[in-house]
């Protein structure tokens, strides 16, 4: 027989959070966690521009695979210079 976990352990709510959020100014300290929130986001920023420029290269790379893609891209730049 398998058992399976109800769906109540899901993401946490109201009082988990406020839980988390003093432990970690336990271990931090409230000085640090300013500091620690932005690079964190930092981090995040890094990442989504990291990953943009991936999909950027691939679909150049699909692009250039199409013979009509080269067309498109001088039309485009044609416009851009007017």
């Amino acid at each position: 027989m398998i058992h399976t976990l109800p769906l109540q352990f899901g993401l946490p709510g109201g009082p988990e959070l406020l839980i988390i959020l003093f432990i970690a100014v336990l271990l931090f300290g409230a000085n640090k966690l300013p500091d620690l929130a932005r690079s964190s986001g930092q981090a995040m920023g890094e990442f989504k521009r990291g990953r943009q420029e991936l999909e950027d290269e691939i679909k150049r790379g699909i692009d250039s695979d199409d013979p009509t893609a080269e067309e498109e891209r001088h039309e485009e730049a044609e416009i851009d210079a007017a």
